[in-house]
């Protein structure tokens, strides 16, 4: 690769590979579980311990509460997603992931990562140490772009 390139478009090749292969990653993992890139997603929306109500995760999303709720039965059926009574309002239920289902994002994050430990491999350690600080810097400048 011409060492001579600006930065932006060098980034942009990288960002370009990185988004291919994860994506790529991501959807063998999808196809390999059944699941739809809404389920997955929704499955992601409580990886962090939070419940939401259906009507939080379509607002999140952008789509409908009757595609949030049909995705949220299969996901339920499967064993990835709790219903649970919201005990400040016994109408409404809210959602939680159960250990099945945090397993199953833990390994969709292995899927699409899997390949930057090879890649990491794949360099010797003075190019190891190079890459980590250039990211450690351009990933600080992004944050204060925040």
């Amino acid at each position: 690769m011409d060492s001579s390139k600006p930065l932006s478009e060098v980034l942009r090749e990288w960002a370009k590979v990185f988004m291919h292969r994860s994506g790529r990653d991501f959807k063998r993992f999808m196809e390999t579980t059944g699941l739809t890139f809404s389920q997955i997603n929704i499955l992601m929306r409580l990886m962090h311990g939070e419940q939401f109500g259906v009507s939080d995760i379509a607002a999140q999303l952008g789509i409908t509460n009757a595609a949030v709720s049909q995705a949220v039965d299969r996901l339920v059926q499967m064993g990835f997603v709790e219903r649970r009574e919201d005990p400040s309002d016994r109408r409404a239920k809210r959602l939680t992931l159960t250990a099945k289902g945090q397993a199953l994002i833990q390994q969709s994050i292995e899927a699409r990562t899997r390949w930057i430990e090879q890649l990491t491999a794949s360099l010797t350690p003075e190019q190891a140490h190079m890459v980590s600080t250039t990211l450690i810097l351009l990933t600080e400048a992004a944050q204060k772009e925040e």
